[in-house]
């Protein structure tokens, strides 16, 4: 199996050197093109046995599957273009929310797929959203064994596509902030120093992560075990209820009436608003 990817940014060189690094491919299978050439030349000065092209329509000429990492106004013209190009045996696989599987398969003949993935696929972890258009059966098995190999791949429909992307993609930098603000309160409060915070934060955020995932405690039952009964925890979890509020509600409308207005953006390009 080869694979083409069109874009080379933040995206698409985690998907490239996370499938590279699990030996899901080998860069002599994977074909690169962005439209700063620079930066797909970089990206090959480091795995020099990636091919290189200059253009998109190289690469359907190449890849089995195309992987296609650009901004979602950027996709339609994207499509069109390719359209003469594409075979019924490939498969356009897109990383961008906003755009689904039905429109798509509106510019393209071959088979279509969406793939959202997250900064965690770097660390082959993490989870992959998969939501399938016009695939063979055999083509859905090789795009969900090969984000296996860098992802638990997690199949979505549309109505959750936005709030299952604001958990999986977005929620590494939420979360990131949310740690960040808590380690400077640390040392604005305390004696502690910005080096030791840091340190002490990101261990024990790898050590939740690692419970977790030995499934010895749920969420809420993690809560209990560490909050005792009139105890320092419960009192920081008081002022936590007390004072976040609302704010992940106010997260997921905001985020979600963003996505709305790149829905109208986009449908626009493909002739329809859904």
């Amino acid at each position: 199996m080869n694979a083409g990817f069109i874009g080379t940014g933040n995206m698409g060189k985690i998907l490239i050197e996370a499938f590279i690094e699990s030996q899901a491919l080998k860069p002599s299978d994977i074909h690169i093109t962005n439209r700063t050439f620079e930066k797909a030349a970089n990206l090959r000065k480091e795995h020099p046995k990636l091919n290189l092209y200059l253009t998109p329509e190289e690469i359907a000429r190449q890849a089995e599957l195309i992987f296609i990492c650009v901004k979602p106004l950027d996709i339609h013209p994207l499509l069109l273009k390719l359209s003469p190009y594409l075979r019924h045996d490939q498969c356009i696989i897109s990383i961008t929310s906003p755009i689904s599987v039905e429109q798509l398969q509106s510019v393209v003949s071959c088979q279509v797929a969406r793939v959202i993935p997250s900064i965690t696929n770097r660390a082959l972890s993490g989870v992959s959203l998969l939501t399938f258009g016009r695939c063979s059966r055999d083509m859905r098995k090789k795009i969900e064994e090969l984000f296996q190999t860098i992802s638990h791949p997690f199949t979505i429909d549309d109505q959750i596509t936005r709030v299952s992307s604001d958990i999986v993609s977005c929620g590494p930098a939420f979360f990131s902030y949310l740690l960040q603000r808590f380690i400077d309160a640390a040392v604005r409060e305390t004696d502690i120093t910005k080096n030791q915070a840091v340190q002490l934060t990101s261990e024990m955020v790898v050590g939740l992560g690692k419970l977790l995932e030995s499934e010895r405690y749920t969420l809420p039952t993690l809560q209990e075990k560490v909050c005792v009964k009139g105890g320092v925890t419960g009192e920081g979890i008081s002022v936590m209820e007390s004072e976040l509020g609302d704010v992940f509600e106010h997260l997921f409308q905001r985020t979600h009436k963003k996505f709305d207005q790149d829905l109208r953006e986009v449908g626009e390009q493909f002739g329809r608003y859904e």
